[in-house]
C-alpha cells in the first residue's frame, strides 16, 4: 500500500489504515478518496497531496 504526504503540512495519508477522523476505512486506495477529502492536519484539498517516495 502506498503513502501520500500533503505538501502543506506534512501529514501523511496511509491506505492501509484509511483516517478515521474522516471517515475514511483501511485499505481505501488514495485515488478512491472522495474529490471533497481534505487534509486531517490542516484542512488542504486532496491536490496538496503528492506520492511520498520516502515510505
Amino acid at each position: 500500500m502506498k503513502t501520500y504526504k500533503c505538501t502543506v503540512c506534512g501529514y501523511v495519508y496511509r491506505e492501509e489504515k484509511g483516517e478515521s477522523r474522516c471517515d475514511v476505512p483501511p485499505n481505501t486506495a488514495y485515488e478512491d478518496l472522495p474529490d471533497y477529502f481534505r487534509c486531517p492536519t490542516c484542512n488542504e484539498t486532496k491536490m496538496a497531496f503528492i506520492l511520498n517516495t520516502k515510505q
